[in-house]
């Protein structure tokens, strides 16, 4: 399986201490992707969210930063291929480095967030993850096959709607 790889330093990040990837697709073969992903933690209104509990569809994993220039960016095309995918594709996002649950709950009021997100200010939850992202990948994508496993790798923002689109498309005709 590709491993998630981002910036060797902390260049282009304005020192903000993100590391941003180059947005270049790495999908796997079913036959080559790892085990599931199994992951319950808090989404950002201290409820219990489990990625376990979203199996039978892909999901699409997003991880942000409310002060992420490429986040907000992104941000409402994500949105408007969750409105797209309907109920076919599930959507959750990884909140890490926002120092308090109301920086994060302020972004998801302001961009219109239509999808959970954990909270994770420490980045910990991306350790869950086996595509090797680490606590500094955002934004990141991932999308989880209808079993729970990584079935493709995005570093750094989404580069198109139709980017992530056929990506969905490929893994709900498996």
């Amino acid at each position: 399986m590709g491993v998630l790889a981002g910036c060797s330093g902390l260049s282009g990040t304005s020192g903000r201490g993100y590391v941003m990837g180059d947005g270049a697709v790495a999908e796997i073969e079913p036959a080559d992707r790892e085990e599931q992903i199994a992951f319950t933690g808090e989404d950002l209104e201290g409820e219990e969210l489990s990625l376990e509990a979203l199996r039978g569809k892909p999901v699409v994993v997003n991880v942000w930063w409310s002060a992420c220039d490429p986040c907000i960016v992104e941000q409402p095309k994500l949105n408007r291929v969750a409105e797209q995918m309907g109920d076919r594709v599930a959507f959750v996002g990884v909140n890490i480095r926002d120092a308090s649950v109301e920086d994060a709950q302020a972004f998801v009021r302001s961009q219109d967030v239509p999808y959970p997100s954990f909270y994770s200010e420490d980045g910990r939850a991306l350790l869950a993850f086996s595509a090797g992202l680490g606590p500094r990948s955002v934004p990141a994508t991932l999308v989880l096959d209808a079993e729970g496993r990584v079935a493709a790798v995005v570093p750094g923002a989404i580069p198109t709607e139709q980017t992530l689109v056929s990506l969905l498309e490929r893994v709900l005709d498996e």
